[in-house]
């Protein structure tokens, strides 16, 4: 098998698997708001035009900007931290293909390849951006997970609630697992060396892969893992401003991602109280993180839906699941199709 049918091979297979997660997250998507409006609405949907009055139209696009700001300022800085520098241009493009990926594939492990594979393309060695990627990651998880037991042990509106019930076991088995995972690949990245190299004899074992790729993807990825392994040191003893920025544009994103509900009912005329808004968005985003479906769709509609119907009414519980997942989800993933078609353009330009 040549390289040429490789490449060919892999890319009917990439585009075949990118069709049947987009049909998952449509046809998920749908059967979590009929379930929320079968379950949680009393079958009952209203369009409100106070979503859309300039005032309303306005406050959204201000926090979207912080939103999409904040996202891509959140890995520039780590990147400035490991030593390297992007365009902001360049980084706020890859803030809506890792929307587009992250959200298409199950566990959001397309958006880590394909931030990798945007970033080297952009000249950071893949060790270094398999870093980046990944202490980005790091950086949101700790912020989320710490504060998921507190918002579980002390809102009221969760009192009685299945995951708040069973929440002990679960909750530590959940956090040790994904912690876990993240403190070997950073502390003992040497660890996953063998794993890897034995995947990657066995791909060429059923022809998956040529002998020559095989032999220079065994280099690569001893010589990636390695760099890998010092990246996050590297980090750590960075500039300590760029550290610092890192974190706080970590916080600022995650606070406007969980703000849009609260701005959204408060555009309704509800009595908001955005602490218990936000505590709501944060253990719903905890549980989004373990969703097996692309973009944790269906799963996110109805974990929504049931924290949050008590606090909305039938007719306008549907209506604020499908602008929150409008805003934070379809928009950056519609932007991220169209901005990854514009870079492969590009790139094919550059290899060509």
């Amino acid at each position: 098998m040549t390289d040429s049918t490789d490449i060919n091979y892999s890319k009917r297979a990439s585009g075949r698997r990118l069709a049947i997660f987009s049909l998952l997250f449509v046809g998920l998507t749908a059967a979590g708001l009929y379930a929320v409006y079968d379950q949680f609405a009393g079958r009952s949907i209203t369009f409100d035009s106070r979503l859309i009055t300039p005032e309303t139209l306005l406050s959204v696009a201000g926090l979207l900007l912080v939103y999409f700001i904040s996202d891509g300022l959140r890995l520039y800085y780590t990147l400035r931290a490991l030593g390297h520098r992007l365009p902001l241009p360049a980084m706020f493009r890859l803030v809506f293909i890792n929307l587009f990926f992250s959200n298409i594939t199950p566990m959001a492990t397309g958006g880590g390849f394909a931030q990798i594979w945007y970033l080297h393309n952009h000249g950071v060695p893949v060790g270094r951006a398999t870093a980046a990627t990944t202490i980005r990651t790091v950086l949101a998880v700790v912020f989320i997970f710490s504060l998921t037991p507190v918002f579980l042990l002390t809102l009221k509106a969760l009192d009685g609630r299945t995951i708040a019930g069973d929440i002990g076991t679960a909750l530590a088995i959940f956090i040790l697992i994904y912690l876990g995972f993240f403190a070997v690949l950073l502390f003992r990245t040497h660890w996953l060396i063998g794993p890897l190299s034995k995947l990657l004899r066995a791909a060429r074992r059923i022809h998956l892969i040529s002998e020559r790729r095989h032999q220079r993807w065994q280099f690569k990825a001893r010589r990636e893992m390695l760099r890998f392994s010092r990246s996050f040191s590297d980090y750590l003893r960075g500039r300590p401003l760029f550290v610092v920025l890192s974190i706080l544009f970590t916080a600022v994103f995650l606070l406007s991602l969980f703000s849009f509900p609260a701005l959204l009912m408060a555009s309704l005329d509800y009595d908001v109280d955005y602490l218990v808004s936000l505590g709501l968005l944060v253990v719903t985003t905890f549980i989004m993180y373990f969703s097996p479906t692309p973009g944790a769709s269906g799963i996110s509609e109805g974990v929504f839906g049931s924290f949050f119907r008590d606090i909305l009414s039938g007719n306008h519980l549907i209506l604020v699941i499908v602008f929150w997942r409008l805003l934070t989800i379809y928009l950056g993933m519609i932007i991220g199709l169209i901005v990854l078609q514009k870079e492969l353009v590009a790139n094919r330009g550059r290899t060509g």
